[in-house]
């Protein structure tokens, strides 16, 4: 089994998953020319996975059903998909070219948001990055939460794969969050020596980002009493936390 993430757009990547016989998985083509680019060299694609609706991870479908009109498209219940497509929804069990993954709803980004995991492998979209997760463009702090949550109780050798590169930047708030984190510093660095040589800092680890994510440690100390003092009080509860916490964020700059 081999993977490969495609670059697309400025940041984004296709998730390329393949068996020995050359057989491929592609997950969130938002273009379609780094798919044709990569069966160009032998990957055939067996099947597309799309996690939400948002353009940069589906605007490449349509191209590439031209190409293949067969090929088989999952995609969540979301009429805004607007894509012949094989819906699935949460507990789901998708069989595509002998790889089997798990539907999961896990709502936050969007209120339609799915996973797939299979294989120790997480196509997780935009509802978790490396040192980071996503935004919360219609849900709810207690949705994200509870969603961000049923990730990180995967196996802790579970490959996160998301759809940016955002691993650096992410680094930046997750150190100024929580500055005296070892596993953190750790990874800030390795993910820097990763982009100096043009290399991916994702697939990460399910039981770093455990470590060393901030928004996967919201009951840890640090984490708290960080959101404590920004506050001027102690947070009600974990939802808070979190909330606070991507608050935070979505408004820092370094």
């Amino acid at each position: 089994m081999r993977l490969i993430a495609l670059p697309a757009f400025q940041d984004n990547y296709i998730w390329a998953l393949q068996t020995p016989d050359e057989r491929t998985i592609f997950v969130d083509p938002g273009q379609a020319g780094p798919v044709l680019e990569a069966a160009a060299q032998g990957m055939q694609p067996a099947g597309v996975l799309l996690t939400h609706h948002h353009d940069d991870h589906i605007g490449g479908v349509a191209e590439l059903r031209q190409r293949w009109p067969r090929l088989r498209v999952m995609a969540p219940h979301d009429e805004r998909i607007a894509l012949d497509c094989e819906r699935v929804s949460e507990g789901d069990k998708v069989e595509l070219s002998g790889f089997g993954f798990t539907v999961m709803e896990v709502p936050g980004h969007t209120r339609s948001h799915i996973a797939y995991y299979g294989h120790d492998h997480l196509f997780c979209g935009d509802m978790l990055f490396s040192l980071g997760c996503g935004r919360m463009f219609e849900g709810t702090p207690a949705q994200m939460l509870a969603s961000l949550r049923r990730m990180a109780a995967l196996p802790p050798q579970t490959l996160v794969c998301c759809g940016h590169e955002y691993t650096l930047a992410n680094a930046v708030f997750a150190r100024h969050v929580d500055p005296t984190n070892a596993a953190l510093q750790r990874r800030q660095q390795e993910a820097s020596d990763m982009r100096s040589s043009s290399r991916p800092t994702v697939p990460a680890v399910l039981a770093g980002e455990l470590q060393c994510n901030p928004y996967l440690r919201t009951t840890d100390t640090a984490i708290v009493a960080a959101i404590a003092a920004r506050l001027g009080r102690a947070p009600t509860d974990e939802v808070e936390v979190f909330a606070e916490l991507r608050r935070w964020k979505d408004g820092f700059t370094a």
